[in-house]
């Protein structure tokens, strides 16, 4: 896991004033921006600042000036925090449509935890006064930030009970159970999309490289899992659900 440094500099400093004549961003695929006015709209264009991320580069500096609201146009990320010995740690995995740094945006603070770049990302930076002017005339932005808020804390709460199991394997069933969504279609497995790789899952859980990957393989030899390049398919969630609940 790379880690945060004094180096690298932060998206809302670095990024250029207008998107790169290349880049087709569509930004009503934006769960948070879909269904703002066109004058709203309009108004977000001129205001956001786009910037391209390398694999492993810090996009946000814990500790740095909240001025801003990000969004991940494509690529994947990652959110760490990094602990007073130096270790990383992953608190949660971004993909493209989500949006960060709002915590400091709305408190007027520092920024809470770093993020970095999982492959080559597109980010597109808000200013905080554009960011809170959303936040208090978009009754559908409002609306969707609280349930974001909520649904935020209910993910951390189930986050930090899962670091409380003693157990390392059952650890890993849990990230799982926690992290699968339903299929596409109905009758089609439970999916973890963007599936972080094993050193990554290690990171987040608190574990070795090396015991996620015995814990996956023994699932997928027992049938209860299928892995693809960037996802996992749940076939039998009963089965991992009962091991996340075994002694």
């Amino acid at each position: 896991m790379t880690k945060p440094n004094d180096h690298q500099t932060p998206a809302e400093e670095a990024a250029p004033p207008q998107a790169p004549q290349n880049f087709q961003v569509h930004l009503r695929k934006i769960p948070l921006l879909a269904e703002l006015s066109d004058e709203d709209m309009q108004r977000v264009k001129t205001e956001l600042r786009f910037r391209q991320y390398n694999k492993r580069d810090i996009v946000l500096q814990k500790g740095a000036a909240g001025d801003g609201l990000l969004f991940l146009l494509s690529g994947q990320m990652q959110v760490i925090d990094v602990t007073e010995d130096g270790r990383a740690i992953g608190l949660r995995m971004l993909a493209p449509g989500d949006f960060f740094g709002e915590i400091a945006v709305i408190n007027g603070s520092q920024r809470t935890a770093s993020v970095v770049a999982m492959s080559s990302v597109l980010v597109a930076f808000l200013p905080a006064a554009a960011a809170l002017h959303l936040f208090s005339h978009a009754p559908s932005v409002a609306n969707m930030m609280l349930r974001h808020l909520a649904a935020k804390i209910q993910r951390d709460s189930e986050f930090r009970s899962l670091l409380s199991i003693n157990n390392t394997a059952r650890r890993i069933y849990t990230y799982l159970v926690q992290m699968k969504k339903p299929g596409e279609e109905p009758g089609q497995p439970e999916v973890v999309e963007n599936l972080p790789t094993h050193q990554d899952i290690a990171n987040m859980i608190n574990t070795s490289r090396e015991t996620v990957t015995r814990a996956l393989t023994a699932l997928a030899q027992q049938g209860i899992i299928q892995k693809d390049t960037h996802r996992l398919f749940i076939i039998k969630p009963a089965a991992l659900q009962k091991l996340t609940e075994s002694p």
